[in-house]
């Protein structure tokens, strides 16, 4: 059996380019990059020679980007730097009910030590509303951290325009855009975005490394404790192969972004529009258009979205339900149910996040295949017999019922 490879949100296969430039800092070049040797020298090179590759693909000067471990440590090193640094100044902080966890829980750890956060809600597209966040700012707030797209419904926040509103109320602006990177064009110039999170994973580099964008000038206190690595905000000896591949897999993300994003927004939409014509009762879920290229995320109603998936996995399908992080879990997504879906169509949602790799046999196999199990799992549901009388939860323009 054939298996396709549709949960690209969740981890991206390793660039083949990108796993041969790392093994020579595994095998041969191993050197300390802080040891004054030669050994040491030529891994510092090639730190320094990634940081301004990472650095070229979303506009900023090398020495604005700080290595980190992903997305996670990113997001605690931003937020959790920026409310240290600068508590003289004020403790309220603004985010979104709707952002990955790694902001989310660092956020409530934060509200025990005395900041307080504003956590705006969504509209059924998950966007924010600019209203919302201009009535959230008090003359104590010190950081907005609102995610660039979302990693469940792909969403694609008003980005410029937060950027801009908080330089004029000279607030940072930090961005969890763990989805974003490599995947969608980004200049954080041209954003005003004070801080970004990116993580390799997610865009064909290896899991475990990743990279924090910090605008010169902004005030960060480290939060990890050691040997004054990384401009003394992350201590800890550099993770040279990683960041070599981070390195490539950045270079790699820039030289084909256009034609990436041209072909992977094809099979989106073909999926998108395929679904919509084939299968009854569903509910397109986030914005129709601000979304990321490869993102699409639909409720199938009157069906769990785990049976789902197991049958799609049966026919070689992966795809996920909610986020891969909390997927584990089965309380239905905090995203969705922000969204104002109640728990029963936010229980049968299904991701299919795309990426360079698939094709469009791969998407018509998946078109043949869904409504069979979608129909198989209904006829099954109590209360399918019903669906008649169904009434969306939330209607809105990208519902569709036949």
């Amino acid at each position: 059996m054939k298996r396709i490879y549709f949960d690209h949100s969740a981890t991206t296969p390793v660039n083949r380019e990108v796993a041969e430039s790392m093994l020579e800092y595994m095998t041969e070049k191993y050197g300390n990059p802080s040891s004054v040797h030669s050994f040491g020298r030529e891994t510092r090179k090639a730190v320094e020679e990634a940081r301004e590759k990472v650095a070229a693909l979303i506009n900023a000067a090398p020495n604005e980007i700080i290595f980190t471990s992903g997305g996670t440590e990113g997001d605690n090193l931003a937020i959790k730097g920026v409310a240290y640094g600068n508590r003289k100044k004020g403790n309220h902080i603004i985010t979104t009910a709707i952002e990955h966890h790694a902001v989310l829980h660092t956020c409530e750890y934060l509200e025990k030590q005395g900041f307080t956060v504003t956590y705006l809600p969504v509209d059924e597209h998950a966007m924010i509303s600019m209203d919302d966040l201009r009535n959230a700012i008090t003359d104590k707030t010190i950081l907005i951290s609102i995610m660039f797209a979302n990693n469940e419904v792909g969403t694609i926040q008003p980005v410029k325009e937060i950027g801009q509103l908080a330089k004029e109320k000279g607030i940072y602006f930090h961005t969890d855009a763990v989805q974003a990177v490599g995947n969608c064009p980004i200049d954080v110039k041209e954003l005003n975005i004070d801080l970004l999170t990116m993580s390799g994973h997610k865009f064909h580099a290896s899991k475990g490394v990743g990279a924090l964008y910090v605008r010169r000038g902004v005030k960060v206190e480290e939060i990890q404790h050691g040997g004054g690595h990384e401009r003394n905000m992350r201590a800890g000896t550099e993770n040279v192969p990683g960041i070599v591949g981070l390195g490539k897999a950045a270079e790699i993300a820039r030289r084909d972004m256009d034609e990436k994003v041209v072909f992977i927004k094809g099979l989106r939409d073909k999926i998108i529009a395929g679904i919509t014509e084939k299968i009854p009762h569903i509910r397109l879920n986030g914005h129709p258009e601000m979304r990321m290229p490869g993102n699409v995320n639909f409720s199938f109603l009157y069906i769990e979205g785990e049976s789902l998936l197991l049958n799609l996995d049966l026919k070689g399908i992966a795809a996920s339900s909610g986020s891969a992080c909390t997927s584990g879990s089965l309380d239905p997504s905090h995203v969705l149910l922000s969204m104002g879906l109640s728990h029963e169509v936010a229980h049968g949602s299904l991701r299919v996040s795309l990426g360079r790799g698939n094709t469009e046999e791969e998407v018509d196999f998946f078109l043949a295949v869904l409504p069979e199990i979608v129909e198989r799992l209904r006829s099954m549901s109590p209360l399918y017999g019903s669906a008649a009388d169904f009434k969306p939860s939330n209607p809105c323009s990208s519902c569709h019922h036949h």
